[in-house]
């Protein structure tokens, strides 16, 4: 009973003292309620400025703005006017404080007008401010019985973007002949009128009145559709730049290079094919409901993928093939099968036609020349390679002679191929795996291969197939009577036979203006006729794949023109008729059975490239063959010959070639050798010239990545002098270089005494068992004016057993600045990164003065090294100290070691791209990763720790200073 009064008496107390108390708190807090209001409104408009900003550029690019956010900015402003009115009234009437009431209810609208202004700021929370509409009538005046394309939808939503870009004036749309670039641009223009975007200018006439008219409208867009060459904008009236800043551009073309470098403009857009699902979609709707018939449909679908993408093609073949019968569509399906766009009817008129007219506008013989050489060539990838080595023998690069010089003009020529959407580049892959990228070896956008267009090549094709060229290309196997009665063999300039099932081939190839022969068969079976090359004296280039060439057909000696001979994947006996070849200049027997070099092939004096890749079995190239072939640029001997003879051996044919031949070869740019013994190094070896080059020492066969880098090195068990004799120049431009057991104890520190220069080319270092070693630089030898290592990409240190830190003493800024991936192998004295050495003062231990802060970076406060011949003791400091910046690491991986991995508050974006963290054998780490460094891990997707034994925590989750919750 007691207790019930008690709760009674205070809900009567409560409701009896809250009226009074609040009021009494409205006029106690009178001022604080205003000023807090005040800035509140501030905030608040503030909050709507930066809102307002985001939808007035949403509204410039045609962009639809969210409801809801428009009710925010309309309410928002009420209540700012709202708030202000009563800032402004109070401020103007100055209300005395004996005036209650009035104190009394303007702290009560401050004290509410506050909570409201609270809640609108709440509710800014939006995730986003506009939408994109979609685009209405995607649709094409060429294929308007079609229907609208997804990945035309978003090209043309990203140009619109573009349009309503304010920095943007002038825009690029480019591809391929056929593919929809007009059709686009239309689209662009319905579009923008639709959207108003533009002010409409119907009368066009000459460039005065162009100017005149385009000049009254504030904002104007002109479309100028197939541009072939530089236009004047002037010249035509068209008020561009700061003539006319709400004047912009579309320019469409085939050529990237028309709109980027000689128009000028500052986006470009490329017109892509159709994927699969629309261009069966297009070649459907186009056709009619015939091609669901049962018989038709599978049919229908190879038509469609030989037209790859190319809406041209596809709506020109759908039409003509449209309403046939069943025979008539395999029919069709035959012709395109062997490229005889002729026999099929609308075919050559339309798509032919406009690919044709690209060719014909591509300027200079040596780029249409090589199209039709890519042409021969287009059944699947095309390799850079071929195109160099046959290039080189049909003299098609003119007004160059070195192979360097050929390979630059073949890199412009492909590109300008590329631009003109004449050649793509293979998508899926970088070439076969395990093959070789020959001359051009090295990962690079240079060496990928390309590849043509069905179409393209079908066009390719049917031009060399016409006077003057005369090129025949052939996919089937032909018998004998066939080879007989094929008239155009007789007058062809070039033939390319390539069959998997070719069974036979005639004892003469009758062709008296032949210049290239290429056969690439599947059939090892096949052989040559003895007789086969007697009358045709004129070829240049000769390529053989997968053939018996035992023996080599005796009339290969009367090819006295050949200057390409490129054989591939076949055995061999008895090859000393090729040194009667004196016009050779190139000669490649890639992955062939072939045990010895004859000594004829010193007669090869005008030789430039001889590539012997992965001729496993060849022991023996007779001394002074190497050093007669005095125009040699470019040699290869990767996963061949290693059995180099030793100097002043003996005299005799039976002594192998020495490497010091390699000296007398004056023009050798690109080099590719594996040494087995490093004693046969000398200091006379001098590989100064190279510049493309990879280079193995080692006693035993190692894997060598020829196409991660055009510049390696793998040195095992090289001395010293060898060291800086034979490879300091190569040490200057090297990208990837490997120091292995190196038994040399007097080197200290990598940088600096290999390279003075700082290896500023490097990408890839490994290093392994190489006791000698404290640093990899050692700036207190003398820092110098540019970053050390400044493009490394991958470090990889492993059995170091003197190595103190990676870097001693400051280094220059930006070194190390493109590190991805650190490797610590088996480094047991290695404690940091970098250290700084420390001297004694009076005060005790302090850091060395260490030159200016601009030109130099202290990655960590203190180091250690118990062998500088300065006095000083260990300090031990972690591996990575809060003054190191690692912002491109990808990898992390310690083994063996005996380190505190961090410490210390690193800065904002370190270590924010770490993917990979591996730690193994590690026994002085307690935590591995601390809350501090938590929270910049966001990208961490492998976490591998083991045999860690001290290792207390994994992730560090209460720290007073960080507020760690999860692992991002």
């Amino acid at each position: 009973m007691a207790e019930i009064l008690i709760s009674v008496a205070a809900k009567v107390a409560e409701c009896l003292v809250a009226p009074i108390v609040r009021p009494l708190g409205y006029l106690f807090n009178y001022r604080s309620n205003l000023d807090k209001l005040e800035e509140q409104v501030e905030n608040l408009g503030d909050a709507r400025g930066r809102l307002q900003r985001d939808v007035d550029d949403a509204n410039r690019q045609g962009d639809e703005i969210e409801p809801d956010v428009q009710r925010w900015l309309t309410r928002t402003e009420g209540i700012i006017q709202t708030a202000r009115t009563l800032i402004e009234d109070e401020n103007a009437a100055n209300t005395s404080c004996f005036n209650l009431k009035l104190r009394y209810q303007r702290s009560r609208q401050a004290k509410k007008q506050s909570g409201d202004i609270c809640k609108m700021q709440e509710e800014n929370n939006f995730p986003r401010v506009a939408y994109r509409p979609p685009p209405q009538g995607i649709w094409s005046p060429r294929l308007r019985d079609c229907e609208a394309f997804k990945s035309r939808e978003s090209l043309l939503i990203e140009i619109m973007e573009a349009l309503g870009n304010d920095d943007i004036r002038m825009i690029g749309v480019w591809g391929m002949g056929g593919v929809g670039k007009t059709t686009l641009a239309n689209q662009v223009a319905k579009k923008a009128e639709e959207d108003k975007l533009f002010e409409k200018e119907e009368e066009l006439g000459r460039a005065d009145r162009i100017c005149k008219s385009l000049n009254k409208h504030k904002t104007v867009l002109v479309i100028l559709d197939d541009i072939w060459e530089e236009l004047s904008l002037a010249k035509i009236g068209i008020p561009y730049g700061d003539v006319h800043k709400g004047c912009k551009v579309l320019l469409s073309s085939r050529e990237h290079a028309v709109l980027s470098r000689e128009m000028g403009t500052q986006k470009n857009f490329h017109v892509q094919h159709l994927c699969e699902k629309e261009a069966w979609s297009l070649f459907e709707n186009t056709a009619g409901d015939s091609v669901e018939k049962f018989e038709l449909r599978p049919i229908a679908l190879e038509v469609v993928k030989k037209c790859e993408g190319l809406p041209v093609a596809i709506v020109t073949i759908a039409k003509a093939l449209k309403g046939e019968s069943v025979a008539v569509w395999k029919n069709a399906l035959e012709e395109l099968k062997r490229s005889a766009p002729t026999n099929i009817r609308g075919v050559s008129k339309n798509v032919y036609s406009c690919l044709e007219l690209s060719y014909n506008h591509l300027e200079g013989d040596e780029v249409k020349r090589l199209f039709l050489l890519c042409g021969m060539l287009g059944y699947g990838d095309i390799s850079m390679d071929q195109l160099l080595k046959y290039g080189m023998g049909l003299d098609l690069f003119e007004h160059v002679s070195s192979l360097e010089q050929i390979t630059n003009k073949l890199v412009t020529l492909v590109k300008i191929l590329k631009d003109s959407s004449l050649l793509l580049d293979v998508e899926d892959g970088y070439g076969y795996e395990g093959e070789w990228p020959g001359v051009l070896f090295g990962y690079n956008d240079e060496n990928k291969p390309v590849r043509m267009h069905d179409v393209v090549g079908d066009v390719a094709r049917a031009i060399a197939a016409k006077d003057p060229h005369r090129f025949v290309v052939i996919k089937e196997a032909l018998v004998l009577e066939e080879w007989q009665r094929k008239e155009e063999f007789r007058n062809c300039s070039r033939i390319s036979l390539q069959c998997g099932d070719l069974r036979e081939l005639p004892e003469r190839l009758v062709c008296s203006k032949l210049e290239f022969f290429l056969l690439n068969n599947n059939d090892p079976s096949l052989r040559i006729p003895n007789t086969f090359f007697q009358v045709t004296e004129l070829l240049k280039v000769l390529d053989l794949s997968a053939l018996d060439l035992t023996p080599l057909p005796s009339s290969l000696g009367f090819l006295s023109n050949l200057r390409t001979l490129r054989v591939y994947g076949c055995p061999f006996q008895d090859i000393a008729v090729i040194g009667e070849l004196k016009k050779l200049q190139v000669l490649s027997f890639e992955r062939c059975e072939i045990e010895r070099l004859p000594k004829e092939f010193m007669q090869l004096t005008d030789l430039r490239a001889l590539d012997l890749w992965d001729c496993s079995h060849l022991e023996e190239i007779p001394r002074n063959v190497i050093s007669s072939l005095s125009r040699l640029e470019h040699l290869c001997l990767a996963e061949s010959f290693t059995k180099w003879g030793a100097e002043g051996s003996g005299s005799g044919e039976s002594n192998n070639a020495c490497l010091s031949e390699l000296n007398n070869l004056s023009y050798l740019k690109t080099l590719c050798i594996e040494i087995r013994d490093p004693n046969l190094l000398s200091k006379d070896l001098v590989f100064e010239k190279l510049t493309r080059y990879v280079i193995s020492v080692s006693s035993m066969a190692r894997f060598v990545d020829y196409k991660r880098s055009a510049r390696t090195l793998k040195l095992w068990r090289v001395d010293r002098h060898c060291l800086v004799d034979c490879f300091s120049k190569l040490f200057k431009t090297v990208e990837d270089l490997e120091l292995y057991e190196l038994e040399d104890k007097e080197t200290k520190h990598v940088l600096y005494e290999l390279d003075t220069d700082g290896f500023l080319q490097l990408k890839f270092l490994r290093i392994n068992d190489w006791p000698g070693i404290q640093y990899i630089v050692d700036s207190t030898k003398g820092v110098p004016p540019h970053s050390a290592l400044p493009i490394l990409e991958e470090l990889e240190i492993d059995g170091l057993e003197n190595m103190d830190a990676v870097c001693y003493g400051p280094v220059p800024e930006r070194s190390f600045g493109k590190l991805r991936s650190l490797a610590v192998h088996r480094c047991k004295r290695l404690k940091s990164f970098i250290s700084l050495p420390m001297e004694q003062g009076r005060d005790g231990w302090v850091l060395r003065k260490m030159g200016s802060s601009d030109s130099t970076r202290d990655f960590s406060s203190t180091g250690s090294s118990a062998t500088q011949e300065l006095s000083r003791t260990d300090v031990p400091t972690p591996f990575f100290n809060e003054q190191d910046a690692f912002l491109h690491l990808e990898q992390l991986i310690l083994k063996g070691s005996k380190m505190k991995i961090w410490q210390g508050q690193f800065s904002g974006e370190s270590f924010c791209k770490l993917r990979l963290l591996k730690i193994r054998k590690c026994h002085d780490i307690l935590v591995v990763i601390p809350s501090n460094v938590l929270p910049k891990l966001h990208n961490l997707e492998e976490l591998h720790v083991s045999k860690c034994n001290s290792v207390k925590e994994v992730f560090e989750l209460v720290d007073k200073e960080y507020q760690v919750e999860t692992l991002p």
